[in-house]
């Protein structure tokens, strides 16, 4: 696998995940923390709010893929998902949640992603990273993020500009 496109509370935006399908190169995977669909709370009169759209275009996608539903994410909506997901690829094993709830992270795992909060963040403490990838469609402090992981090195992306916010080696 190339790299990592990391992103989460998309909230049923169509346009958001048109977004990240175009950040999405063959080889790279995709990974979503949660609030993808926004099943529970969902506003079906905006015209951008896709949730039905978005999953048939997910089954279809061809990119390794690592999703966990998030707490406006209806569980059912998407079977097979779970509220939290341990992986492991480019070398390092990630443990994958919302973050919505407090969930114990394995001792093994060297990458901890979540989403939730709207707000991009990535600190490395101690021996871990954590990434917060912020929000392409509803940011809480101002700008249009994701996540990006490479084999060397972690970053938040600004969307509108391109430009790493923040980078971290691995």
């Amino acid at each position: 696998m190339a790299k990592l496109i990391v992103t989460a509370d998309l909230h049923g935006s169509y346009p958001s995940w048109l977004t990240v399908k175009a950040l999405l190169a063959p080889g790279d995977g995709l990974v979503i923390a949660g609030d993808l669909f926004d099943t529970r709370f969902g506003d079906f009169s905006n015209p951008d709010f896709q949730p039905d759209a978005i999953k048939e275009e997910l089954i279809r996608l061809e990119h390794p893929f690592y999703y966990v539903h998030g707490n406006c994410d209806n569980p059912l909506f998407f079977p097979g998902a779970s509220a939290e997901m341990i992986f492991t690829t480019l070398g390092k094993t990630f443990h994958l949640s919302h973050g919505h709830r407090p969930l114990p992270v394995p001792d093994h795992a060297d990458m901890i992603i979540r989403g939730h909060t709207h707000c991009y963040a990535l600190d490395e403490k101690g021996s871990r990273i954590f990434m917060n990838p912020g929000s392409l469609t509803s940011p809480r402090n101002g700008k249009f993020t994701y996540g990006l992981i490479e084999e060397t090195s972690a970053a938040i992306v600004d969307l509108k500009t391109g430009k790493k916010l923040i980078l971290v080696r691995l």
